[in-house]
């Protein structure tokens, strides 16, 4: 694999640390939106979409296209759709460890370890 294909998957997976960036890419891996129907179907303030649309540009993770008054966004790579669906399998399996293992603590702490 390559230094820049490596790079852009961890500045990928770093994006990922804040649960707006997630939705903003699962909306645009439906489809190029604006920043008015991102933040209708996400119902968050505009500035909140705008600033989480400007940390994924700058990662090179989305760009935005100029028409009229407005800008689209869109994914910058089809594969962010699979390396989306990556990461929330990999979060997926490590909720599962981490209940799994509240479950096994506290089935613990009521037989009193035994």
């Amino acid at each position: 694999m390559n230094l820049e294909l490596q790079q852009f998957k961890a500045e990928f997976f770093k994006a990922l640390a804040h649960p707006l960036r997630i939705r903003i890419l699962e909306l645009l891996a439906e489809g190029d939106k604006n920043v008015n129907e991102l933040q209708t179907l996400i119902g968050a303030e505009g500035s909140a979409v705008s600033q989480q649309l400007s940390v994924l540009r700058s990662k090179n993770i989305v760009y935005g296209t100029k028409d009229g008054n407005r800008v689209i966004y869109s994914l910058r790579d089809p594969m962010i759709v699979d390396l989306l669906h990556i990461a929330k399998q990999i979060f997926n399996n490590h909720l599962i460890d981490a209940i799994s293992m509240l479950d096994k603590m506290n089935e613990e702490k009521e037989t009193g370890g035994v």
